[in-house]
C-alpha cells in the first residue's frame, strides 16, 4: 500500500495550474482586436486601444498666436488674455470674433485656448489670388466705404485707407486638416470625443479646456489628428520569389493560323447602301451674343484660366491681352484701392449695401476712390507680362460667392 504525501500533492497541483495560466491568458486574448506586434496578448495588460487612438500633438502657433491651415485660421490665447487682447493682436474687429465663436468681446480666455476665426486675419496671405488676403480687405471696404448708391454723386471721403500690416506669408501646417467642429446645444466634450473617436484628454489639450472639460455652444473645436504610423516599405520585385505557371488542360496551347493570314481574301464589289446628296444645304450659324440681361459683364474679354473654388480659389481669373481695358462689372461706387504684398494694385468697387467686386493684378487705375463708374466703364489695364490676367471676385459681405452666375 502507497502513501502519499499530502504537502506533495498539493505541490504538484499548484505547478499544474501555474503551467495551464499562460495558456488560459493566450486564448482569451485571442477574442480581442489581433495586434500585429503582440503587445498586450501575453498577460493582462492590453495597449491595442490605446495604439489606435494614439493622436498627434497640436502644432504651435506663430509670433501672433495664429495657427494657418490652408482652409481656415485659428488664434491660441496667452496667459491673461480677453477675447479684446486676441482681436488686437490678429487685428480683426473684437466683435466679429465674439460673434462667431458665440462669446463677448470681454469674456477672459484660459492659457491655449482656441479661438475660431471667421476670415483670414489682415496682414497674413491666403492662398487665393497668389497671396491676396482678398475676404480681409472686402471687409475693411465694407466697413469704410460710404454707403451711397450708383446714382449718388460721387462727393465722399476720399481719406486715404489706414496703413495696412505688412503681408506676410504664414507657415500653413502641412498634411491632413484638422476637422473644426462647432459645438450644438446639449453636446459635451466626451460626446464629442465619442463622435470622432478621439480621447477627450486629447480634445482638452489640443482646445485648452479646463480641467472640468467645458464647453459652450456654438465654440469651435479642433478634432486631434490621430498619430498613423509609417507605411511599411513593399518588398521589392527582386526579393518575391517567381511563381510557376501552371495551366488548365487545353491552354497554354499555341493557336492555328487563321486561313486570311496566308490567302487572299475573294475580290467583292458591296454597293453603298445609301448614295450622300451631292450638293448640301448652307446653314448660317449666328454669331455667339453676350446676353445684356445679365447681372454684371465681363471685366475683360479673354478666356477664364481658373475657375471658382470655394477657400482655395474665391474668384475666376480672366487672360486677355496685356494693356487690355480692365472693365468695371456695374456700375457703383469705387471703394478702395490698395496694394498686395507685391506692390500690385487691387480695386475694389461697391454696388449696394454687401454686394462689392474686386479687380486684383490691374495697372494704369483710371479711377479714384469714392469715384462712381458705370457698368462697362474702364477702370484699368491688364498689367504688362507674359501672363496678363485679372483676378475677379463677387463678394457678400465677408463671403466670397461664384462670379459665374451673375456673368452668364
Amino acid at each position: 500500500m502507497t502513501v502519499t504525501d499530502p504537502t506533495r500533492r498539493d505541490r504538484a497541483t499548484g505547478r499544474k495550474v501555474l503551467m495551464a495560466l499562460p495558456l488560459v491568458a493566450v486564448l482569451a486574448a485571442c477574442e480581442a482586436p489581433l495586434d500585429y506586434d503582440l503587445r498586450g496578448q501575453i498577460g493582462a495588460f492590453n495597449t491595442t486601444k490605446a495604439a489606435q487612438t494614439a493622436t498627434t500633438s497640436r502644432p504651435k502657433p506663430d509670433s501672433n498666436g495664429l495657427i494657418t491651415y490652408p482652409s481656415y485660421q485659428v488664434a491660441v490665447a496667452r496667459r491673461g488674455d480677453t477675447l479684446n487682447d486676441v482681436a488686437g493682436r490678429i487685428g480683426l474687429p473684437a466683435s466679429e470674433l465674439a460673434r462667431f465663436n458665440g462669446m463677448k468681446t470681454d469674456d477672459p480666455l484660459r492659457q491655449g485656448e482656441i479661438i475660431a476665426l471667421p476670415r483670414r486675419a489682415p496682414g497674413t496671405a491666403s492662398n487665393s489670388s497668389d497671396g491676396v488676403d482678398i475676404a480681409s480687405l472686402a471687409g475693411d471696404a465694407i466697413d469704410r466705404a460710404p454707403a451711397t448708391t450708383p446714382s449718388a454723386a460721387s462727393t465722399v471721403n476720399t481719406a486715404p485707407l489706414a496703413p495696412q500690416p505688412s503681408a506676410s506669408k504664414p507657415q500653413v501646417q502641412s498634411g491632413p486638416e484638422p476637422v473644426r467642429h462647432k459645438v450644438k446645444r446639449g453636446e459635451t466634450a466626451y460626446t464629442v470625443s465619442r463622435l470622432y473617436q478621439v480621447p477627450v484628454k486629447a480634445l482638452a489639450e489640443w482646445n485648452g479646456l479646463g480641467s472640468d472639460f467645458a464647453i459652450r455652444e456654438g465654440q469651435f473645436l479642433l478634432i486631434p489628428l490621430k498619430d498613423r504610423p509609417a507605411p511599411r516599405k513593399q518588398a521589392s520585385a527582386a526579393a518575391v520569389p517567381a511563381v510557376a505557371t501552371v495551366t488548365a488542360p487545353g491552354e497554354g496551347t499555341s493557336t492555328p493560323t487563321p486561313p486570311s493570314a496566308t490567302k487572299p481574301l475573294p475580290q467583292e464589289t458591296v454597293a453603298p447602301a445609301a448614295e450622300a446628296p451631292k450638293d448640301l444645304p448652307k446653314v448660317e450659324v449666328p454669331a455667339p451674343t453676350r446676353s445684356s440681361s445679365s447681372a454684371m459683364s465681363y471685366p475683360v474679354k479673354g478666356k477664364i484660366t481658373r475657375t471658382y473654388s470655394k477657400g482655395k480659389n474665391d474668384g475666376i481669373d480672366i487672360a486677355g491681352a496685356a494693356g487690355a481695358p480692365v472693365q468695371a462689372a456695374d456700375g457703383g461706387t469705387v471703394a478702395a484701392i490698395t496694394k498686395d504684398s507685391n506692390n500690385i494694385p487691387i480695386i475694389v468697387i461697391r454696388h449696394d449695401a454687401k454686394l462689392l467686386t474686386v479687380y486684383a493684378n490691374v495697372d494704369k487705375i483710371a479711377v479714384n476712390k469714392g469715384d462712381t463708374v458705370s457698368r462697362g466703364q474702364t477702370i484699368a489695364a491688364l498689367r504688362d507680362g507674359p501672363s496678363a490676367y485679372v483676378h475677379f471676385e463677387v463678394r457678400n459681405g465677408f463671403e466670397s460667392v461664384d462670379p459665374l452666375p451673375y456673368l452668364q
